[in-house]
């Protein structure tokens, strides 16, 4: 058996509310730089579907900015670490390790000549360090100038060299060099400056901050030259953009909008108004090449039309929080995930392409998901389950309420089974019929379909209990010991086998209808506590997730055989289904493995 990787749907950029994020552009203006979690996500802004994932920070990632020659990123995180690494192999191989700041790094920026680099943030009495590329040696200077932590930095394009900053202490700076020495301080704004970004030809820079408004300076002496609006937005700025052209300004407000400005004139070109909810601030703003892109609080991505400000030319969604279920449509055409805060997507999965399921949900984090031929249910911890219309796109409205907090759902022939906190609920026509109480901690179901009568539900007191169902009613069968919580489990689909794994790092595997061990093996090469396991639709194979990254395929031709897939995060639900081969339909088919995960 091997594998190989056919696709990343990638994460949007995570927001958190006050928190301005910065993208990045590679020199073409062709692909979209930002961080999420431990990861730094490369995507194609002509077809967004397409994207590459860089995965090896230990911690979070704040920034991630393309050198001028486009040849390495540079990417900082939550500790003040920088890692330099190449874009041209896709095995994108580090050049170099720095710790600059002993704090959080905020901004990046290049020189010119992809020789220097300025990182700027919080560190212990130091909020700002420029060093070479290749060495990572001191640039001498002088950067002080700051109170307090700097949010922003851009490295003037021509020469002469010059550096800008913008800060917490409502102030930004201006450097000459290298070796670079503090020139003067700005205190036009009143409020923390969010944004500082230098024109492609080096003219002016502009600076954007919290009380709302934007400055334009000279930039060559920081003279300041005008203030764009009075002010320019009616809630805080967190990101300016120029055009390639230098002649437009493109800015981002947590007022819900965003502006573009004719620097000359300091005239409004055109308004983006972009909703009215809180998920509709924009945190941040770039302009690559004929692109003008927006991040909402949601993380949705806004391609922006200045011909038709009142809608965007596309909105990109997904996720931006962890995922924590998958699930197939029975067709496998469309797959259905759920986030830690509440939000449901569905992707094409010939293109990648997604959608966000609206209406009411759950509102938290998502404990169950299943798509049945007419609908899709989700399990919350509100305590309820709800209805989405597969084709609308969209909650239902019907909402089932279960008592206690639900772990999982499964689908019977003709309704749904949950396990909760405290009971086993048999469903019927979106309402529940049936409740039996249960002592000890349920944490999985699974049911036979096509006519089958028995369930499984795992549970924290380290037993699979198998129940008889006859109508409404559960009547216990037997149980099977394992030496820890049962995590997941699940029937294969011709109905022969029920596979379990659990938190002593075990995959079993159970012959029926006699529930005996198959082949009497235990597979135990997980390192961790094992979170998830599927079946392949041919029965023959099964993939367990697990809290060490590490996704397994194991097989029940070959037992004692088994293909080991790393990943960068804990996988948390697994799904499956086979797909014919693109150039010859009636060729042996690919087994699709989709899995979803924490970040580390």
């Amino acid at each position: 058996m091997s594998y190989n990787n056919l696709s990343i749907w990638a994460s949007l950029p995570r927001t958190q509310r006050g928190q301005p994020i910065v993208l990045g552009v590679d020199p073409k203006g062709k692909k979209l730089l930002y961080g999420n979690g431990n990861s730094v996500i490369i995507r194609d802004l002509e077809n967004p579907a397409i994207a590459d994932v860089y995965t090896e920070h230990s911690i979070q990632v704040n920034v991630a900015q393309y050198a001028p020659s486009g040849f390495y990123i540079c990417s900082g995180d939550q500790h003040g670490k920088v890692r330099i690494w190449d874009t041209i192999n896709p095995e994108h191989i580090l050049k170099a390790e720095y710790q600059p700041l002993g704090g959080p790094i905020r901004d990046i920026c290049w020189s010119h000549d992809s020789q220097r680099i300025c990182v700027v943030g919080e560190g212990r009495g130091k909020f700002a360090h420029v060093f070479m590329m290749d060495t990572g040696a001191s640039v001498k200077g002088d950067l002080s100038g700051h109170t307090k932590a700097i949010n922003s930095v851009s490295w003037k394009p021509t020469r002469p060299f010059r550096i800008a900053t913008g800060s917490e202490d409502s102030k930004s700076a201006f450097f000459e060099g290298p070796p670079f020495v503090f020139k003067c301080t700005k205190s036009d704004h009143t409020k923390f400056v969010q944004s500082v970004r230098y024109s492609p030809n080096g003219e002016r820079f502009a600076t954007g901050g919290f009380d709302g408004k934007i400055f334009i300076y000279n930039g060559s002496n920081a003279d300041l030259e005008k203030e764009l609006g009075s002010p320019a937005h009616k809630g805080g700025i967190y990101a300016v953009s120029w055009s390639p052209d230098s002649k437009q300004l493109l800015s981002a407000s947590g007022d819900k909008s965003c502006k573009l400005w004719d620097v000359e004139s300091g005239d409004v070109v055109a308004e983006f108004p972009m909703g009215n909810e809180l998920e509709d601030q924009q945190m941040s703003c770039i302009w690559a090449g004929n692109f003008l892109v927006s991040v909402s609080l949601s993380g949705f991505l806004n391609f922006l039309d200045p011909s038709n400000p009142t809608k965007p030319k596309k909105i990109v969604k997904g996720h931006n929080k962890p995922i924590t279920r998958v699930a197939l449509s029975s067709d496998g055409s469309s797959l259905y995930t759920t986030g830690v805060d509440g939000t449901v997507t569905v992707w094409d999965v010939a293109t990648g392409e997604n959608d966000r399921i609206a209406g009411k949900g759950h509102g938290n984090h998502v404990s169950g998901l299943i798509v049945t031929d007419t609908a899709a249910y989700t399990a919350g911890i509100d305590d309820s389950i709800k209805v989405i219309d597969p084709v609308e796109r969209c909650y239902t409205g019907v909402s089932i309420s279960l008592g206690s907090q639900p772990k999982m759902i499964a689908t019977l022939d003709d309704g749904l089974i949950a396990v909760t906190t405290k009971e086993i609920c048999v469903i019927r026509d979106d309402k529940k019929v049936g409740s039996f109480p249960i002592s000890w901690d349920g944490l999985c179901v699974a049911a036979l379909k096509d006519g089958g009568n028995e369930v499984a539900v795992g549970g924290g007191d380290n037993l699979i209990h198998v129940y008889t169902l006859s109508g409404n009613t559960l009547t216990e069968k037997t149980t099977l010991e394992h030496l820890g919580p049962v995590t997941d489990l699940s029937y294969s689909p011709d109905n022969g086998y029920l596979v379990a794994c659990d938190a002593n790092r075990k995959v079993l595997v159970y012959t029926l209808p006699s529930y005996e061990k198959f082949n009497k093996i235990e597979w135990g090469f997980h390192n961790a506590r094992i979170n998830c396991v599927a079946w392949s639709p041919d029965s023959r194979m099964v993939a367990s997730g697990s809290l060490d990254t590490m996704i397994i395929i194991w097989s029940l031709a070959q037992p004692n055989k088994h293909i080991i897939i790393k990943s960068k995060g804990f996988p948390l639900s697994l799904a499956s289904y086979f797909k014919k081969s693109s150039h010859n339909p009636c060729s042996t088919k690919k087994l699709i493995i989709y899995f979803v995960a924490f970040h580390k």
